[in-house]
């Protein structure tokens, strides 16, 4: 009955205290030999009040199941970035702070799947790896190549990221999306 709360992830929806949480963020805290426990930063699926509760390593918690379904990101308005669903073609909004760090890598047209609760969304998972344009980056200086030497540039989301000197403005590279590490560079 409920996963431990040491097994959470971001974009579940959990039952607590008789509400539906959607999970932020959180984090596992083991303070020495206290017992340790879960932070959890919640918004309430009803009200939309961001919360921040602590929870016991040892308790159970239930998890509710999410509908997924096929979407691709169209484009940003505002604070919102619209998504469209692929096979009803209805289109519909998540703002900035539900997006979390997925927001560096999106751009349009971009394939995602969007998990639903009761026909609302409530986040969205993207795939492992995306490739992207680099708009800014500093030329390479003669003499780096004997060592690992990184530079940071900018990519066409405005996300930053360190990768190898020879990388130039206009070459594309793939990006992992789950730490925002430079994979390699991408002929696509």
């Amino acid at each position: 009955m409920g996963i431990p709360a040491t097994e959470v992830k971001k974009g579940m929806v959990i039952d607590l205290e008789g509400e539906r949480w959607l999970i932020l963020d959180f984090q596992h805290i083991t303070p020495g030999n206290w017992r340790g426990y879960v932070q959890l930063k919640l918004r309430n699926i009803r009200t939309q009040a961001t919360v921040q509760k602590r929870v016991r390593s040892a308790d159970k918690i239930d998890d509710i199941f999410q509908e997924k379904k096929a979407c691709e990101y169209l484009y940003r308005d505002g604070k919102n970035y619209v998504f469209m669903d692929t096979e009803s073609y209805e289109q519909f909004h998540l703002d900035e702070e539900m997006l979390g760090d997925n927001v560096h890598y999106l751009t349009p047209n971009t394939p995602c799947v969007v998990t639903f609760l009761e026909e609302v969304a409530t986040g969205i998972e993207l795939s492992a790896a995306v490739v992207l344009e680099v708009v800014e980056a500093e030329e390479a200086i003669r003499g780096d190549t004997a060592t690992n030497v990184k530079k940071q540039v900018v990519l066409e989301t405005g996300h930053k990221v360190n990768v190898p000197h020879f990388i130039r403005k206009g070459d594309k590279v793939k990006v992992d999306t789950r730490s925002g590490d430079f994979i390699e560079r991408s002929n696509a």
